[in-house]
């Protein structure tokens, strides 16, 4: 089996979408024109999906209130100052600062505009290949 996608419940699912097409290089395989407006996007490499919907039955999280720790979605950049002052500009929020790992991996966190943390990573060696 492989994982197919992971779902969001987002207050705007549509314009999230489309921000993450826009900004993340993703593209829209799904798109819903009624509640709960599901829009799945995939990666550019075809292999990853995010569904982002509005579902009534189940409260919105408050992604902002939690840890990037706990919960966020990882992008390799090719040029993570570049990339994360891009995403600034498109209407991100940096959370911290740029670190690198012992390894010499280089990560920052980043909110989107409806709060859900975002990890930008500079891998050493990609993890699949």
């Amino acid at each position: 089996m492989n994982m197919e996608h992971i779902c969001l419940n987002v207050p705007e699912p549509v314009q999230a979408a489309q921000w993450y097409c826009e900004h993340l290089g993703m593209r829209i395989v799904l798109a819903s024109d009624k509640a709960p407006w599901k829009h799945f996007i995939a990666d550019s490499a075809g292999t990853g999906m995010i569904e982002f919907y509005c579902q009534s039955a189940a409260p919105v999280p408050d992604y902002a209130a939690m840890p990037p720790q706990m919960l966020h979605l990882g992008f390799t950049a090719d040029d993570l100052e570049a990339d994360r002052d891009r995403l600034i500009a498109a209407g991100a929020t940096p959370v911290g600062k740029i670190g690198t790992a012992p390894n010499g991996e280089r990560k920052a966190f980043l909110r989107d505009p409806w709060g859900v943390a975002l990890q930008l990573v500079e891998r050493v060696k990609p993890l699949v290949e």
